[in-house]
């Protein structure tokens, strides 16, 4: 499988890297780049790729979905 190949993804996990590429976008983030944390963030919580089946798939860890918002000092 050639990198770059989102085959192996499943559907809730494209829906996920889109609606958070937007979110950079809307934060004024390069095309290209919220591209790629998008991914990057979907591969952090899920481990990569989950083709679906009974007993593939893999636990979630959301640690980086709830830190959004909590990083920067108190304002």
């Amino acid at each position: 499988m050639p990198q770059g190949d989102k085959s192996s993804y499943t559907d809730k996990q494209k829906r996920k890297a889109e609606h958070i590429e937007e979110g950079y976008e809307d934060r004024g983030v390069a095309k290209a780049e919220a591209e790629r944390r998008a991914w990057a963030t979907v591969n952090k919580e899920s481990g990569g790729g989950n083709k679906s089946g009974s007993g593939r798939g893999r636990a979630e860890n959301h640690d980086a979905a709830r830190k959004g918002g909590r990083a920067g000092g108190a304002a």
